[in-house]
């Protein structure tokens, strides 16, 4: 049986990000360069960008990195849970960008929470990487997503990281345990292949249905995405871009969708809405690959480029 979490403070109920929040270092011509990052801080940065009341749950140390990415979520006016200043030091990931943009991660992490007594209900709880997998938090993060379930949307985003996680049967499990507190779970096609190999997109979304989620999202980068609900699918294609990395593109996208999902919180997950969610969610991801690092849009740059695309649609038609 669940137990209702109290309503708190009102400027801490809109959205609850739990998540890592680390420092990524990405190797440039001219030397390491450093940026904050994490997916759960990059979410939400996003989701605060977009003008909605967001605080993060996560893990830091008192240094000047912690100091960096604290004052990086301020301008977004993204708070902090009490209690989150608990490491030796803030954790890092260093990017190694390819040819393409794309990059890959080595970590130095470190992922528990600090003791936690919610007092607050959200209206969106979201939570995913290595949060979700990385013991001793991954257990936390998973009794919060228990006593949350049914009383607030919970949206889940795994982001594997292979090279953090134990055997892929261990991390199969761990994400299957998952699916069925999250309302809406969005996985890469990367991940979705390295979770289910050999499986369609389709089928994938399907058995995240029958596990418990309302909504399955499946993103594939220039190709688009896929949005499944028990009612409705859609393919949504994806804005050509000039690419210049690919450095937060999902967190952008999931942060646009957590966006979608409080703007229009009462409907069901019916064609049109997948449509608009979906379309919505790939103009921020291609706003974010269009510009360095992990930069999302503001509100203004997102509903432009929706007037902009509305525009367009509405010139074919006639």
């Amino acid at each position: 049986m669940h137990t209702t979490p109290a309503t708190a403070h009102p400027e801490t109920d809109v959205v609850v990000v739990v998540g890592e929040a680390l420092i990524d270092i990405i190797e440039t011509a001219a030397g390491p360069v450093e940026f904050p990052g994490g997916s759960g801080m990059n979410v939400a940065f996003g989701v605060g960008r977009l003008g909605i009341s967001t605080t993060l749950i996560t893990a830091l140390g008192s240094d000047e990195r912690g100091k960096t990415i604290r004052n990086h979520l301020h301008s977004a006016g993204v708070r902090l849970h009490a209690g989150v200043e608990h490491l030796k030091r803030t954790s890092t990931a260093r990017a190694l960008l390819d040819g393409s943009g794309s990059a890959e991660y080595a970590f130095d992490l470190e992922w528990s929470l600090p003791d936690i007594s919610p007092t607050f209900l959200p209206k969106v709880l979201h939570t995913g990487s290595l949060a979700s997998f990385l013991e001793p938090g991954a257990t936390q993060v998973r009794s919060l997503l228990e006593l949350f379930s049914g009383h607030c949307l919970i949206t889940y985003d795994p982001n594997i990281r292979q090279a953090l996680l134990g055997s892929h049967a261990e991390a199969l499990t761990t994400f299957e345990r998952t699916v069925p507190f999250a309302t809406v779970v969005k996985l890469s096609a990367e991940d979705a292949w390295w979770l289910y190999p050999g499986r369609q997109p389709r089928d994938i979304a399907s058995r995240l249905l029958k596990l418990g989620a309302e909504l399955a999202i499946i993103t594939d980068g220039s190709a688009g995405s896929y949005l499944r609900s028990n009612t409705a699918e859609t393919d949504v294609p994806a804005p050509q871009v000039a690419v210049k990395d690919t450095v937060g593109a999902g967190d952008s996208y999931m942060a646009s969708l957590i966006a979608g999902l409080l703007d229009e919180p009462e409907a069901d997950f019916g064609y049109g809405r997948l449509a608009r969610l979906g379309t919505s969610a790939s103009l921020a991801a291609a706003i974010t690959v269009g510009r360095h690092g992990a930069n999302p849009p503001t509100r203004a740059e997102l509903n432009a480029s929706l007037e902009l695309v509305q525009t367009s649609r509405k010139c074919s038609d006639d």
